[in-house]
């Protein structure tokens, strides 16, 4: 981004917020070895997919009463 000469402020945003983005999906990376051996890949995928929206939706509104809005 800096070579793309963005703003200071994009790039320290764009930084800030995958930070927060990152930790949602976390937890849903364990879902997904569990449902690969039990479900075949797509289903696994699907499954990571439904819990990784799950998460960042719960981690969302945790964030809020600490004054962090990801949504």
């Amino acid at each position: 981004m800096h070579v793309e000469q963005q703003p200071e402020l994009k790039i320290v945003n764009h930084a800030w917020y995958t930070f927060w983005y990152v930790i949602p999906t976390l937890p849903a990376l364990l879902v997904f070895p569990l449902l690969l051996s039990r479900l075949g890949f797509w289903l696994a995928l699907a499954g990571y997919v439904v819990a990784t929206g799950l998460c960042f939706a719960l981690f969302a509104v945790v964030m809020r009463r600490f004054g962090v809005q990801l949504l």
